[in-house]
């Protein structure tokens, strides 16, 4: 129900807006002019120093709305950037790496060689055999073994896991994406269903310990506390599987998928131990070369930033306003940092889109460290 003292409020609030409106499209074109000037004189966009002065500027003669309008002109501030960067056309490097990479993804290998850590039976083999069926797998010891085979070119791409919707985030693979700097050229959500398994003949009360990857043991963590059971980390559920079959041992277990207990001839105490049921773990496929196939939905980036208050929210803000769904942000430490971070983001979308692109390309510019991932499609498994 309309009311009258707040409908004459909102018409006064109608008219200002009608004052400011042409005066910030002619502070845009102001920013367009000054993008001209700094292409003649080769000046960045971004001067920190001078928008610092406004932001104190504006805070201290907006009286008790300081803080509010310094907040409103650095989102205006931000949006000239934006205008700059799209006069400029930077992220010239950038623009060249997404052009290459989007003609790589127009063909697709046939059948890749595919490096995934663990032994047949791992989850990693799953998700490998769903994101290349016609693809050749070789299994490494561990996550940086993986890598370190794609990068030196040894395979085509590594399989490895990167987050549980019920343990979070593998922070390994996070750490090995910010040393590598490899690409992600496809990724796939798939369904873990957990087993109890033991040699057979053994009997559950007889058992004392738990052998499994540390994100097995942490997604069914309940289940070993409910029974007692000392969970005991290894590099790989399958290859703790593995480990159980040849090590005779009849008072422990191992959890694992149902494959890797039918390959190693072991007997399966209880299925679906996970505590939560619809448990999947997402799995990335990273290569030396970035490939954008026409599928391409999702982006991810790893950056750093400017030592400013307020720097996140002004770059998480920015692809708000471009109507982007952020769907993963992650913060590990630089090593050998003061409390210094990289950021790893995730959102929807496609560098086809231009207004993204220029996004991207603004915040190359902009930030002191940016990598682009990957643009790359999600499937989704069983």
């Amino acid at each position: 129900m309309d009311h009258p003292k707040l409908n004459e409020i909102r018409a006064e609030i109608n008219a200002i807006d009608d004052q400011l409106l042409p005066l910030l499209m002619r502070r845009m074109d102001a920013a367009g002019k000054v993008a001209q000037i700094k292409r003649e004189a080769g000046i960045p966009v971004l001067d920190a120093k001078r928008e610092q002065q406004i932001l104190d500027r504006i805070r201290d003669r907006g009286g008790t709305y300081g803080n509010a309008l310094q907040g409103v002109y650095a989102a205006m501030m931000e949006a000239s950037r934006a205008l700059q960067h799209d006069v400029l056309g930077g992220g010239q490097a950038l623009r060249e790496q997404v052009e290459k990479a989007l003609h790589a993804g127009q063909e697709w290998m046939q059948t890749p060689r595919i490096a995934c850590s663990g032994v047949s039976g791992a989850y990693s083999d799953a998700a490998s055999r769903l994101l290349f069926p016609e693809g050749s797998v070789v299994f490494y010891h561990g996550f940086e073994d993986v890598f370190a085979a794609v990068a030196e070119g040894k395979v085509d791409f590594g399989v490895v896991p990167i987050e549980n919707s019920y343990a979070g985030s593998v922070h390994e693979t996070f750490d090995l994406m910010l040393r590598y700097r490899l690409s992600i050229s496809v990724a796939a959500d798939l369904s873990i269903h957990h087993c109890l398994m033991a040699l057979p003949g053994v009997q559950p009360g007889s058992l004392k310990r738990v052998y499994s990857h540390p994100q097995g043991l942490a997604q069914c963590a309940e289940y070993l506390e409910a029974h007692g059971l000392s969970p005991v980390p290894c590099s790989n559920t399958a290859a703790a599987a593995k480990r159980l079959s040849e090590s005779g041992e009849r008072d422990a277990a191992a959890i694992a998928s149902a494959d890797a207990a039918r390959n190693f001839g072991l007997q399966i105490l209880e299925a679906d131990i996970q505590t939560s049921k619809n448990n999947a773990t997402r799995f990335i496929a990273i290569s030396r070369e970035m490939r954008i196939t026409p599928q391409a939905d999702k982006i991810s980036l790893i950056f750093t930033l400017p030592h400013t208050t307020g720097s996140l929210h002004g770059v998480l803000s920015r692809f708000a306003r471009c109507g982007l769904n952020l769907t993963k942000i992650e913060s590990r430490p630089i090593p050998d940092s003061n409390f210094q971070y990289y950021f790893y983001l995730d959102f929807t979308g496609s560098v086809r889109d231009e207004p993204t692109l220029h996004l991207l390309c603004a915040l190359q510019d902009e930030l002191p460290a940016f990598t682009l991932l990957g643009n790359y499609h999600e499937m989704m498994g069983t």
